[in-house]
C-alpha cells in the first residue's frame, strides 16, 4: 500500500450499475486479475448469469434491500470501506472493530433521471457511493461511465492490477462533475413550471473543439455545452479549412439560425460580425446566394455564408467567384461540389450541419452575475398586425414586409432592414439612433428598395424615421408602434403615400 499518490492495487470492487451494458466483460476482466467482486442485487444477478463469482451486498451488510430498494448500499460496511484511509491508524482501528473491509474500486452509473424524470428515479445510493469514492480518490478508483471500462481494463492488465493516481484523480473529477449535473437536472425538474426559476444550475463541460483563440488572439477561448445535452453545434462536421475560432462559431450560429428562419424556400444568409450583410430568398440556391451577395458585397468579404439547402455546382461556382468567406455552412453538398470548393478555397472552413434547434432561455454575463430571459422569438403574427395608414400594402409588399420583419429581429439594434422581392437590399445596424440606421440602409440599397418594404425593430419616435424610409423609395413600413407621437408618424406616412403596419411587438437585439 502507498501513501495514496502512487499506484493502488485493486483487490476489492463494488459494482452497482443501472445500465448493465459491458458489465459482464468488465466483471470478467476484474475477476481475471484477482479482484473480489461485491454487487447490489440486480447487478449481482447479471454478473452471476455471466458465470462470474460475486458476493451480494446484502451478504456483506447483513441487511437485505429495504423500502422498495431505496436502501441497499447505505450502510457503514459499504461506506466505511469507501471512505477509509488505510494510512490512518484511527481508520484502521474503526474498520477492525466493526468488521469493515476496504474497497479500491467502485463502478456505478446512476438512474436515468434526466431522460425520464420522476421521484422513483432520483438516485440516492448511487450518488452517495460515487461521491464517497471520489472524495477518497487517493485510495479509491471510481468509474461512472461505460466508456471508461476499456481504459480501466487496459490499465489493470498493463500494471498488474494497479491503477495510477493520475487515473484515480481524473476519474474523481468526472464523478463529481457527473453528480453535479445529476443534481442540476433534479433542481430544474422541481422548478419546471416556473418560467424564471429561483435556482439555475448550469453544469457546463468543455467540448473537444480547440479554438484558435477568443475574440482576439490574446484571449483564450473554448466552447462549452450543458453536460449530457447536445446541440446542432455537436453535429457539425468540418470538411476542410483552418481551425475554428471563437468568432467563427459565434457568427456561424447567427448565420445558421437566420438561414433557417425565413421559410422553406432556398435561402442564403451572409453574416459579418454577427450582423447580416446580405440575405435573400429565391426559387433556387444560386439566385439566393447572388442576390444576398449584392446587398453588400464589400462587407461580405471574410464573412459567413449559410444556406439552408444542398449546395449545387452552380451555387458553388458563384461562391468561389465571390469574395473570400471565412466559413461556408450548409446541410450538405452535391456530388463533386465539396472537392471543388476545397480545391479553390483551401483556408475556408467548410461545415455541414443539421438544422438548428431553439433554446428556452438566453443567458448573458454581466459584472457579478447573469441576465436571463426567454429566448428571442416572434410572438406576433400577421393576424395580429394592424394597418394604420390609408394605404394598404399590396400582396407583394406583404411578402416583403413579412421577410423584413423576420430579418430585423436578427440585426443588432438600432436596426432598419429594406427588402424588395424577397431580397434584403439594405441593412442598417447597431447605430445609436434609428434615423442613421435608416440612412445607412438606404445608402446600401442604392435605389433598389423602390416599392419594397422597410422594417424597424422598434417604434419610430419621430416622423424623421419614416422620412428616411421614404427617401429609400419603399412603399410600405412595418414597425412595432407604441410611440407617444404615433399619430404624427402615421400622418407623415399618409402624406408620403406609404402603407404602415404596426406589429405591437419590439425586437431589440444587443
Amino acid at each position: 500500500m502507498t501513501d495514496g499518490l502512487g499506484e493502488i492495487k485493486i483487490e476489492r470492487a463494488l459494482l452497482s450499475v443501472y445500465d448493465k451494458t459491458g458489465l459482464a466483460d468488465l466483471a470478467r476482466a476484474l475477476h481475471k486479475v484477482g479482484v473480489e467482486l461485491i454487487s447490489s442485487r440486480s447487478t449481482a444477478a447479471a454478473i452471476t448469469a455471466a458465470g462470474i463469482p460475486v458476493t451480494d451486498v446484502a451478504d456483506v451488510t447483513g441487511v437485505p434491500p429495504i423500502l422498495d430498494h431505496r436502501v441497499v448500499t447505505l450502510h457503514p460496511k459499504i461506506h466505511g470501506g469507501l471512505l477509509a484511509e488505510p494510512t490512518k491508524e484511527s481508520h484502521q482501528a474503526d474498520m477492525a472493530e466493526y468488521g469493515i473491509s476496504p474497497f479500491q474500486l467502485v463502478v456505478s452509473n446512476l438512474y436515468p433521471f434526466g431522460s425520464d424524470p420522476s421521484i422513483d428515479l432520483i438516485d440516492i445510493g448511487g450518488p452517495a457511493m460515487v461521491r464517497a469514492s471520489a472524495k477518497n480518490h487517493e485510495f479509491v478508483t471510481v468509474i461512472t461511465a461505460i466508456d471508461q471500462y476499456d481504459s480501466l481494463i487496459a490499465e489493470l492488465r498493463a500494471n498488474k492490477g494497479c491503477v495510477s493516481y493520475a487515473t484515480r484523480r481524473a476519474c474523481a473529477l468526472e464523478a463529481f462533475a457527473r453528480t453535479a449535473a445529476y443534481d442540476a437536472s433534479i433542481v430544474e425538474w422541481l422548478q419546471q413550471d416556473e418560467p424564471l426559476p429561483k435556482h439555475l444550475v448550469l453544469p457546463l463541460e468543455r467540448t473537444d473543439e480547440v479554438l484558435r483563440y477568443g475574440e482576439n488572439p490574446h484571449q483564450r477561448g473554448a466552447r462549452y455545452r450543458l453536460r449530457g445535452e447536445s446541440s446542432w453545434f455537436d453535429q457539425i462536421e468540418q470538411q476542410s479549412g483552418l481551425a475554428l475560432s471563437y468568432l467563427n462559431l459565434f457568427d456561424a450560429d447567427a448565420a445558421w439560425k437566420l438561414s433557417h428562419d425565413l421559410g422553406d424556400r432556398p435561402t442564403c444568409a451572409i453574416i459579418k460580425h454577427a450582423n447580416p450583410c446580405g440575405v435573400a430568398v429565391a426559387d433556387n440556391l444560386a439566385d439566393a446566394y447572388q442576390r444576398a451577395l449584392e446587398c453588400d458585397e464589400r462587407s461580405a468579404f471574410g464573412g459567413i455564408v449559410a444556406v439552408n439547402k444542398i449546395v449545387d455546382a452552380q451555387t458553388a461556382e458563384l461562391i468561389v467567384a465571390g469574395p473570400q468567406a471565412d466559413v461556408i455552412i450548409a446541410p450538405g453538398f452535391a456530388a463533386g461540389v465539396l472537392d471543388a470548393l476545397i480545391k479553390k478555397r483551401k483556408n475556408t472552413r467548410i461545415l455541414t450541419a443539421e438544422a438548428p434547434a431553439g433554446t428556452a432561455r438566453d443567458f448573458r454575463q454581466v459584472s457579478g452575475g447573469f441576465l436571463v430571459q426567454d429566448a428571442h422569438h416572434f410572438a406576433a403574427t400577421r393576424e395580429t398586425f394592424k394597418v394604420v395608414t390609408k394605404v394598404v400594402p399590396t400582396q407583394q409588399q406583404w411578402a416583403d414586409l413579412a421577410m423584413a420583419w423576420r430579418l430585423v429581429g436578427h440585426v443588432k439594434s438600432n436596426a432598419i432592414v429594406l427588402v424588395k422581392d424577397g431580397v434584403a437590399v439594405g441593412i442598417g445596424a447597431g447605430q445609436q439612433n434609428r434615423v442613421e440606421s435608416g440612412e445607412i440602409a438606404a445608402k446600401k440599397a442604392a435605389g433598389r428598395a423602390a416599392g419594397g418594404a422597410c422594417a424597424s425593430d422598434a417604434f419610430y419616435p419621430f416622423p424623421d424615421g419614416v422620412e428616411a424610409a421614404a427617401s429609400a423609395g419603399v412603399g410600405a413600413v412595418i414597425q412595432p408602434g407604441g410611440a407617444m407621437r404615433d399619430d404624427e408618424v402615421i400622418r407623415r406616412a399618409d402624406e408620403l403615400g406609404l402603407a404602415m403596419v404596426f406589429t405591437g411587438e419590439r425586437h431589440f437585439v444587443h
